[in-house]
């Protein structure tokens, strides 16, 4: 998820968001056809299909598709392409969308939301589920909740990831701390840090008791977590956002507490590399550490000592949110694509969200499962008996009541608004600002950024 749009590319979106004309064969974006354009087209119809999975999720992901077109086989092939990071993959989506050769179906990563719904070349996966009169009640309600738009699905949910809490359990037992009992609250995480820390004889640090990459994910997390908004306009779910608001009591609470806590040398600060600030982890230089569950199996696999984890802190006891979610959708291109292709892009993106088929993804890569009914598969039942940690996750976004705070502000520019928060901690650990003027002087910067974007989309 650490993946940024350089200025330069975001522009660019922008400025291709407005086009929304249809190709030969194609339907108007927004318009679904049913089940009928499939079943009259001849020969196969082929499903290009980008996306950003590396490693053992792409082999997983391979695995699905080749599974899905042997179930298919001489009506739909689907044709997975890698093309990169994230970032990659929408840049590259803007290019194809300039020359009027977009793919089938395309990963976009939660924060492309704002701009891939602007686009106007996708077709609402509310307008499939409508069409066939497809329930869509089984997925997750917090995941549903952020790739929803004026009450309509936009895409559908895939890989979905949530924030955690890890400890060294190990950590937490020789400083007479019990795992079991985490902090709940920054406060709470603190106290635990300053008794976590260990020193040697000459006084330099062995342990800290706490570090996090310096990523702006983290801040939107805990601000959804005190149900404080990221964005105006009901985080941009009631209309379209105009400005931040990050720059509020929560935020600078938020990030004067993270520069007191390396300024007193409890926390250290590894920089906003997400992978340095792992590897300090797995390496056992901090007792604690904020990510993503996309880390866990690699942090159980490569730490020697017990990996714990914890639902994701509050800033303050009492708040009333939960967490958003991270990970990607998957967008069906109208413009462009013939009636067949669109509707063999739904059948791919619906069967990949049944409860099976989100189980072997569950349990093959560690994404959280979308679909509700994967939990009751006996293989994934198996597989979190033998993982407990990944429990944490589940019970934490059952336990979130969806809201605009916790679906995530809807922002065209959210890479670089996510970028300028970035700065503001490090200015705010830096002592160059203090936190209040680092979150309003980004909220400031950002603003021409938000201006020209909405003005390009209308």
């Amino acid at each position: 998820m650490r993946k940024l749009l350089a200025a330069t590319v975001v522009a660019g979106l922008a400025l291709t968001a407005c086009s929304s004309s249809t190709g030969s064969g194609g339907d108007a974006a927004g318009s679904a056809p049913g089940a009928q354009a499939l079943a009259d087209a001849k020969g196969v119809t082929t499903v290009t299909f980008w996306h950003a999975m590396t490693g053992t999720n792409a082999t997983v992901l391979n695995k699905l598709v080749d599974q899905f077109n042997q179930e298919h086989q001489g009506k739909i092939e689907v044709k997975p392409v890698f093309q990169g990071t994230y970032d990659d993959v929408i840049a590259k989506y803007k290019a194809s969308v300039q020359q009027k050769g977009t793919p089938s179906l395309v990963q976009v990563y939660d924060i492309g939301t704002r701009f891939m719904i602007d686009s106007k070349q996708t077709v609402p996966a509310q307008a499939f589920a409508d069409k066939d009169g497809y329930s869509l009640s089984d997925l997750q309600p917090g995941i549903r909740n952020y790739y929803t738009a004026g009450g309509k699905l936009a895409s559908m949910p895939f890989n979905s990831s949530m924030p955690l809490l890890y400890l060294n359990a190990d950590a937490f037992k020789a400083a007479g701390l019990d795992p079991s009992k985490p902090p709940q609250t920054l406060a709470e995480l603190g106290d635990d840090a300053k008794k976590l820390t260990v020193k040697d004889a000459s006084g330099q640090t062995t342990q800290y008791g706490f570090g996090a990459a310096i990523y702006g994910w983290f801040v939107e997390e805990l601000l959804a977590e005190s149900g404080t908004l990221y964005c105006d306009q009901g985080n941009g779910r009631d209309a379209k956002a105009t400005k931040v608001v990050y720059d509020s009591s929560q935020g600078v609470q938020v990030l004067q507490w993270w520069a007191d806590l390396v300024k007193g040398g409890y926390a250290v600060n590894t920089g906003p590399v997400t992978a340095d600030a792992q590897a300090a982890f797995k390496a056992g230089r901090m007792a604690m550490n904020l990510e993503s569950t996309g880390v866990l199996g690699g942090y159980v696999q490569a730490a020697k000592f017990q990996v714990a984890t914890a639902p994701y802190p509050k800033i303050n006891a009492g708040d009333p949110g939960g967490p958003a979610i991270g990970g990607a959708s998957l967008w069906i291109d109208g413009p462009g694509h013939s009636a067949a292709e669109q509707r063999a892009s739904w059948e791919f993106a619906k069967w990949l969200d049944e409860p099976a088929q989100q189980a072997a993804w569950h349990t093959g890569t560690g994404y959280f499962p979308v679909n509700t009914k994967a939990l009751d598969d006996p293989t994934d039942k198996a597989w979190l008996a033998k993982n407990p940690q990944f429990q944490t996750a589940i019970d934490e976004l059952n336990a979130t009541k969806p809201s605009p705070a916790n679906a995530g502000c809807l922002l065209g520019v959210m890479p670089q608004a996510r970028k300028g928060v970035e700065d503001a901690i490090q200015q705010t650990i830096s002592g160059s600002k203090t936190a209040q003027q680092a979150l309003s002087d980004a909220a400031k910067a950002i603003q021409p950024a938000i201006d020209s974007y909405n003005q390009s989309v209308g």
